[in-house]
C-alpha cells in the first residue's frame, strides 16, 4: 500500500461520521475496504468484522481490533429561543468549544456553531462552561428547527480532515480511524502470505463509551491472542508518559496486559527493523485490550498505540509513517505467530 494509497483511505474513513452509539457510515466505509481481505467481513452488531483463515485447524486466532467509534454530542433538547442543547458522548475538552463548527444529524444535516461571549464583552477570565450550558447556534428559530433536530441525534465537530506538511494528518476523527487504517495496512502487507495462524478483524464500536463493542465481538471471535490497536499521547506532558510522533507504534507494557506477548512484539519489531516506542501503565490501559484480558477464560492482550497530539479535540494530528509502522509491526508478528 503506497503513502498515496493510505491517505486517500485514511481520509475517507475519517471523513465518515460514526460517534458512540451512531456508527453506521464510518462502519459502512470501514466495511468496504475490509471485504479486499475478508470474504466473510460483515457488519454486526454495529462491529465491523471478517476472519482469514489460514487452514491450520491447531493454528491459534490473533484478534486486531481498532475502534470505529468517535466522540462527539448528543441533542438533549430545542429551546423556546431556538438553541440546541446538547450532552457529551466520551471525553472532550469543553475548553475548546467555543466557536466551533458542528454537525447535527437529525432529519437532515444542520450545520451549527457552538456558542460563545465575544472577548470584548467579557473580562477574559470566565471558566469553561458546563457541558449543560452549551448552546448550538443553528440559525433557525425554534419552530423550525424542532422539524430537523429531535432529542437524540448526534453532532459531531466539522474540523479540518487531510494531509499537512511534514507527512502529518489532522482529523477530528483520527481516535481511532488511524488505528483501523493501520490494520487494514497490515491485512494488505500479508495479503500473499501463508501466515501460520488465523487472523479475525474487529472494527468495534462503542469504545468512548466503556468498550461495549469490543466487549461482544471478542466474545463473538473467541480469539487466542489479542491487539487493540489504538491511540496514545504523543508530545505533550511528560515525555516518559509519551511517544515521539515518527518513532513508530507504541508497544504495551502493563499489569493488565500479557507481558510475554509485549515483549513477543518488541522482539518482531527488533528482528524486521521497524521504529517502535515503549509505553508503559501502572493499570489497566482505558482501551479494548481491558475488555479482551477477561473476556471468556481469558485472552493474552496487548495494545498497539499509534501516538497522536491534541487528542479528543476537532483537530488531532498524527504522523503517517506511524500508522504505516504500525501496520508493518503487526504484519511481522503475524508471520512469525505460530503459537499462542
Amino acid at each position: 500500500m503506497t503513502r498515496e494509497t493510505l491517505t486517500e483511505m485514511l481520509t475517507a474513513l475519517c471523513k465518515a461520521t460514526g460517534i458512540s452509539g451512531d456508527e453506521t457510515a464510518a462502519a459502512k466505509t470501514a466495511l468496504g475496504y475490509l471485504k479486499h481481505y475478508c470474504k466473510d467481513a460483515q457488519i454486526v452488531r454495529g462491529n465491523v468484522t471478517g476472519t482469514i483463515p489460514c487452514g491450520n485447524e491447531n493454528a491459534p486466532w490473533v484478534l486486531l481490533d481498532a475502534h470505529i467509534d468517535q466522540v462527539g454530542l448528543i441533542v438533549t433538547s430545542v429551546t423556546e429561543d431556538g438553541f440546541v442543547t446538547v450532552g457529551n458522548i466520551g471525553g472532550l475538552d469543553r475548553r475548546l468549544f467555543p466557536d466551533q463548527h458542528v454537525r447535527i444529524f437529525g432529519t437532515k444535516p444542520v450545520d451549527g456553531i457552538l456558542c460563545c461571549m465575544p472577548p470584548h464583552l467579557t473580562n477574559g477570565d470566565e471558566k469553561v462552561q458546563k457541558i449543560t450550558d452549551v448552546r448550538i447556534d443553528t440559525g433557525y428559530p425554534a419552530e423550525e428547527l424542532r422539524k430537523l433536530v429531535q432529542p437524540g441525534d448526534s453532532v459531531v465537530f466539522c474540523g479540518v480532515t487531510g494531509a499537512l506538511p511534514g507527512g502529518r494528518f489532522t482529523s477530528p476523527a483520527l481516535d481511532d480511524r488511524c488505528g483501523v487504517a493501520a490494520i487494514l495496512h497490515a491485512l494488505d502487507l500479508t495479503a500473499e502470505d501463508a501466515l501460520p495462524c488465523n487472523v479475525a478483524v474487529l472494527f468495534s464500536t462503542q469504545e468512548e463509551v466503556g468498550e461495549r463493542g469490543a466487549a461482544i465481538g471478542c466474545f463473538a471471535a473467541d480469539p487466542n491472542i489479542a491487539l487493540a490497536v489504538d491511540v496514545s499521547f504523543a508530545g505533550s506532558g511528560d515525555r516518559n508518559e509519551s511517544g515521539k510522533m515518527g518513532g513508530g507504534a507504541m508497544i504495551g507494557f502493563a499489569p493488565s496486559l500479557d507481558r510475554v506477548l509485549s515483549k513477543a512484539l518488541v522482539a518482531a519489531a527488533d528482528k524486521a527493523e521497524i521504529p517502535f516506542q515503549y509505553e508503559v501503565m501502572a493499570g489497566t490501559t482505558g482501551t479494548n485490550a481491558d475488555q479482551f484480558s477477561v473476556c471468556r477464560e481469558g485472552v493474552k492482550a496487548c495494545t498497539v498505540s499509534i501516538p497522536l497530539d491534541y487528542m479528543h479535540t476537532p483537530v488531532e494530528v498524527i504522523d503517517l509513517a506511524d500508522v504505516e509502522y504500525t501496520g508493518a509491526l503487526m504484519a511481522a508478528y503475524l508471520r512469525g505467530c505460530a503459537a499462542c
